[in-house]
């Protein structure tokens, strides 16, 4: 896994030359929330389809 300045770098380098602090600000934000969300699956690990299936049924039926 890259570190957080090679993942800021990598992100510059594929947004346009016109992008405005806002269009980085934004992309900081979603590489930020993306990583939080894998660091959390590899601790807590993740649910099956299935399960994934069952629980959305149970959501929906409420």
């Amino acid at each position: 896994m890259q570190t957080a300045k090679q993942d800021v770098q990598d992100m510059l380098n594929r947004l346009p030359e016109g992008s405005s602090y806002e269009d980085i600000q934004y992309h900081l934000y979603v590489l930020e929330k993306i990583r939080r969300g894998e660091s959390r699956a590899e601790e807590e690990g993740t649910i099956s389809q299935s399960e994934a299936k069952a629980r959305l049924s149970q959501w929906i039926t409420k």
